[in-house]
């Protein structure tokens, strides 16, 4: 008996051992770094501001592949093509969660992605035109209440500022009336001459746009005012905390990738954030550097999973 447990104990050694022979031999060629949004956009930006500094320390580059559409959706199919080795990274954001929930033909579940770190967070801002005359949320808010049906721009279902909008209107008793556009630069225009009254619009789009003059921010979604905007006060100041609501940006691997790379990963975005260099280009892009680990970031995307998908229903489709 004891030396059958003892065999089968040394028939386990190999496959403890796989691990750090695997983390050992990663990168063997280069990463792809799957991107399911355009080229130049929020989400490329911060991308890039971390795996530039992560490349030369890895003996192997990292390509970054855009593959818009879909709301994310086609970024995540073409992760889902490649073997689960570590050498294929999504750079992911609440659409892992959101685009299954919404879409009946979705064809993969948050469960089949290991989160690896998370590594910035970025705030919305709630613009009005500069013509209206709405100088707080509270002006907005009593017009909005005697006039049912202002316009907003509406950037996708599932989206942080969509979701943001729509906790507000619910806990302000609001109606107000989406109109669709693809991703927030071409509300600003819209914004600014009157043709909407109203959106919350990713930081890296509204900061230009309030410099410009042409529309008013009446409050950030974060949880902290902004230092890019140090007098526009959060929606939880202005009576509305249930609407605060960042962006969040991370890196998943397919799940079944061994632990080891998995940390080692982790480790090499953990270093990246700690860099100067990173955090100033994720500030420039109206962000900031927020690291967790894999377990902890784990732990934010199953709360933000839980906080939001009560508001949103299946797509009709």
């Amino acid at each position: 008996m004891q030396r059958r447990r003892l065999l089968q104990i040394s028939g386990c050694l190999p496959l403890l051992a796989g691990h750090p022979a695997h983390a050992q031999s990663w990168p063997s060629r280069p990463t792809r770094v799957i991107v399911g949004f355009p080229a130049g956009g929020v989400v490329d930006v911060m991308a890039r501001a971390v795996t530039d500094r992560i490349a030369p320390t890895l003996g192997q580059p990292l390509i970054i592949e855009t593959r818009p559409g879909a709301g994310g959706s086609i970024g995540v199919g073409a992760s889902l093509a490649a073997p689960a080795d570590g050498h294929t990274w999504l750079v992911s954001s609440n659409f892992l969660f959101v685009n299954p929930a919404t879409d009946a033909n979705a064809k993969w579940k948050l469960s089949d992605f290991e989160p690896v770190a998370r590594y910035a967070l970025s705030p919305s801002f709630l613009l009005v035109p500069a013509s209206s005359g709405w100088k707080s949320l509270r002006d907005l808010v009593a017009h909005a209440r005697k006039n049912p049906g202002l316009r907003f721009g509406d950037g996708g279902a599932g989206t942080t500022q969509a979701l943001a909008l729509q906790m507000l209107a619910l806990k302000a008793g609001l109606q107000l009336e989406p109109v669709g556009y693809k991703g927030a630069p071409p509300m600003v225009p819209d914004l600014a001459a009157g043709l909407l009254q109203l959106s919350i619009i990713p930081s890296s789009v509204a900061l230009s746009a309030v410099a410009t003059g042409r529309v008013r921010a009446l409050a950030t979604t974060g949880e902290q005012r902004s230092p890019h905007l140090p007098d526009v006060p959060t929606l939880a100041e202005s009576g509305y905390p249930e609407a605060t609501a960042l962006s969040w940006y991370g890196i998943h691997v397919l799940a079944g990738t061994p632990p080891a790379i998995v940390q080692r990963i982790g480790q090499a975005i953990q270093a990246a954030c700690a860099s100067t260099e990173v955090r100033a280009r994720l500030f420039a892009s109206g962000g900031q550097e927020a690291f967790l680990d894999s377990s902890a970031f784990k732990a934010y995307v199953d709360a933000e999973a839980r906080r939001w998908l009560k508001l949103l229903t299946p797509s009709p489709r």
